[in-house]
C-alpha cells in the first residue's frame, strides 16, 4: 500500500504541483504585479529621512551637536564603531530599500512611457549615488543590484560623480516630455513631496546638479559658471523647497527628530554651533534664529557643550542645555517641540537658502562678488523665513522672528557687508552652516572637508568655518588625522565583501581618514 500511495503522490506532483499545490511563487491573496507609481512613496520617505539617521553620527563630526555621556564617544572624537552598522542607513536604503524596487519602478515607467515618473526615479537614483559617494568615497555602482553576483567590485568616486550627472541630465530631459502617459494625477497619488509637479521636480534636479558640480571646487576642472547656471534653473524661492510632511499616525511616519521617536533626546548643541549665532563670531550681533533653532538651559540662558569635555562638565542642572525639543533631561513627550525637532515638523531634502549659498560661493570664487553678495543675502534672508515656517508646522513653542528683528539683523554690516568687497568665504560658509544645521548633514560635512575643516580665508584672515576646532582627543585608529569618510556598511561589506574592500584599502583601521577624490586638487 505504501508503494501505491507513493506512486499516486509522484503523479500528483508531476501533473499539478507546479501549477497549483506547490507553486510557492504565486500569492493568491496579493497582486504579483503592481502599478509603477506604488513604488514611489516609501522611497521618497527614505530619500529625506535616511540622511537624518546618519545625522546622529555625521552631526558629531561637524559639531552640530554632541552626545554627552560618562566618556567621550567615538563619533565625537571623529571615529567609528567597529562591527556596527551605525551610520550605514543610507547604504542600506540605496542598495536594499530602493535597490531592486527602484529598478523595477523605472523599468515599468519607461515601458509605459511615464516619463515624469521615470524622471523622478532617475533623481532618486542620482541622490543615492551622490550621498553614498560623499559619505563613503568609493562605492559599488556598475555591479549594484546584479542578482547574479555574490561579491561586488567598487567604482571610483570620479565615476560615481559622472554617473550622478548623467542621471540628473536624463531626469531633466524626461521631466520635460509631455507625450506618452505623462500624467500629473497619476504621479501625484504617491508623490509626497511635489504632488506630481514636473516643473518643481525639474528644479530639484538642477539643484542637485549644482550641488554636485560645486563639490569640484578644489579641482582645476571646477566651473563656477556652470554651478551658477544650474542654481538659476533650480529653486526660485522657499516655495520650491523639497519638504517631506510627516503625518504622525504611526512610528515610521513621525519625524525622525520628533520627541516620540526619541532619536535625538540625549543630544545637545555644541559651543561651536552656538558661537555662530550668539555674536561670538559675527561681531557681537545676536542672531534671532538662535532662540528659534537652539534650546535654552532651564535658567533661560543659551549654552553649548565642549566636545572635549565629558558629559556637561561643570554645568549644573539649571545650566545644562535642555534637549532640542525644549525640555530638561528626556522631557517633552507628547508636548510641542522646537524648530525641526517636532513630531510633525517638515524635513527638507534641499532648500532655496542652501542653493543660494552654493551660488554665493561659486560667484565668489569666480570673482563676481556683487553677484555673490546678492545670493548670500538671499540665503540668510530666506533661511530666516524657513525657520519661521518650520516653527509653525505643528505649533512649536518658539515665537516667530518678527520683520523688525529680521531687518535689523540683515542691516548689520557684520552679517551682510555693505559692499561686495566686504564679503568673505567666512561669511558664506559659516552662514550656510547655520542654514543647514540640524538637517543638511551630508552637505555640511562635504563643505567642511572641502575646506579641510580649518582652512583660513585669505580675505578675512579667519577660518572659513569660524571657530571650528577638531576634537583634541581623536579616536585611537585615526593616527592623529581628522575623519574624511565613513567605512562602508559592516554587515554587508565587512562580512560578505571583504576581498573587494581590501582592493580599495577598506580593511585598514584608518581607512576613514583617507581623503576623498572629490576634495583633492
Amino acid at each position: 500500500m505504501k508503494k501505491i500511495y507513493a506512486i499516486i503522490l509522484v503523479v500528483l506532483i508531476s501533473t499539478t504541483g507546479c501549477e497549483k499545490y506547490l507553486d510557492v511563487n504565486t500569492n493568491p491573496n496579493a497582486p504579483q504585479e503592481v502599478a509603477a507609481n506604488l513604488y514611489l512613496a516609501p522611497m521618497l520617505h527614505w530619500m529625506v529621512t535616511a540622511p537624518q539617521y546618519e545625522g546622529r553620527f555625521i552631526g558629531r563630526y561637524t559639531q552640530n551637536w554632541t552626545l554627552p555621556g560618562t566618556s567621550l564617544s567615538t563619533w565625537d572624537r571623529m571615529g567609528y564603531d567597529p562591527s556596527s552598522d551605525n551610520a550605514a542607513q543610507q547604504w542600506r536604503d540605496v542598495y536594499w530599500t530602493l535597490g531592486q524596487n527602484l529598478v523595477d519602478m523605472n523599468t515599468k515607467a519607461e515601458a509605459e512611457q511615464r516619463w515624469d515618473l521615470l524622471g523622478v526615479g532617475q533623481i532618486l537614483k542620482a541622490w543615492g549615488w551622490q550621498v553614498l559617494t560623499d559619505t563613503h568615497g568609493e562605492i559599488i555602482v556598475k555591479e549594484a543590484i546584479d542578482q547574479t553576483k555574490f561579491t561586488f567590485n567598487y567604482d571610483s568616486q570620479e565615476y560615481a560623480y559622472q554617473e550622478v550627472q548623467k542621471l540628473l541630465n536624463a531626469a531633466i530631459a524626461n521631466l520635460q516630455k509631455t507625450d506618452g502617459a505623462v500624467n500629473q494625477g497619476y504621479l501625484a497619488k504617491t508623490d509626497k513631496i511635489y504632488n506630481g509637479d514636473r516643473a518643481k521636480w525639474t528644479k530639484l534636479a538642477y539643484g542637485m546638479l549644482a550641488l554636485n558640480l560645486n563639490h569640484y571646487s578644489n579641482k582645476a576642472s571646477y566651473k563656477p559658471a556652470d554651478v551658477i547656471a544650474a542654481v538659476d534653473k533650480s529653486f526660485s524661492s522657499n516655495a520650491d523647497d523639497a519638504l517631506l510632511f510627516y503625518p504622525g499616525t504611526q512610528n515610521d511616519d513621525i519625524n525622525f527628530w520628533g520627541r516620540t521617536r526619541g532619536n535625538i533626546t540625549n543630544y545637545r548643541q555644541t559651543q561651536f554651533a552656538l558661537n555662530l549665532m550668539n555674536g561670538n563670531q559675527f561681531g557681537g550681533v545676536d542672531d534671532p534664529r538662535k532662540t528659534r533653532m537652539l534650546s535654552p538651559s532651564p535658567d533661560g540662558q543659551y549654552r553649548g557643550l565642549d566636545v572635549n569635555v565629558v558629559a556637561f562638565g561643570a554645568l549644573n542642572t539649571l545650566q545644562a542645555p535642555n534637549n532640542f525639543h525644549g525640555y530638561p533631561g528626556t522631557g517633552g513627550l507628547q508636548s510641542p517641540g522646537r524648530y525641526i525637532f517636532d513630531d510633525k515638523a517638515r524635513i527638507p531634502l534641499m532648500t532655496y537658502s542652501q542653493l543660494q549659498f552654493i551660488k554665493a560661493e561659486a560667484a565668489y570664487r569666480m570673482g563676481n562678488k556683487a553677484l555673490a553678495l546678492t545670493a548670500y543675502r538671499n540665503g540668510v534672508s530666506s533661511h530666516i523665513d524657513f525657520v519661521n515656517a518650520r516653527n509653525t508646522d505643528n505649533g512649536q513653542t518658539p515665537t516667530q522672528i518678527t520683520a523688525a528683528e529680521k531687518n535689523a539683523f540683515l542691516s548689520s554690516p557684520e552679517i551682510v557687508p555693505t559692499t561686495p568687497a566686504g564679503l568673505t568665504l567666512s561669511h558664506i560658509m559659516s552662514q550656510k552652516y547655520i542654514a543647514q544645521w540640524g538637517w543638511g548633514h551630508n552637505e555640511t560635512w562635504m563643505d567642511m572637508r572641502r575646506y579641510n575643516y580649518t582652512d583660513i580665508d585669505p580675505a578675512s584672515g579667519k577660518q572659513v568655518f569660524l571657530g571650528f576646532t577638531p576634537p583634541t582627543n581623536l579616536y585611537v585608529d585615526n593616527g592623529g588625522k581628522v575623519v574624511q569618510r565613513i567605512r562602508p556598511r559592516y554587515n554587508s561589506e565587512y562580512v560578505w565583501n571583504k576581498a573587494s574592500l581590501d582592493a580599495i584599502g577598506g580593511l585598514a583601521l584608518d581607512y576613514h581618514t583617507k581623503p576623498l577624490w572629490i576634495t583633492q586638487p
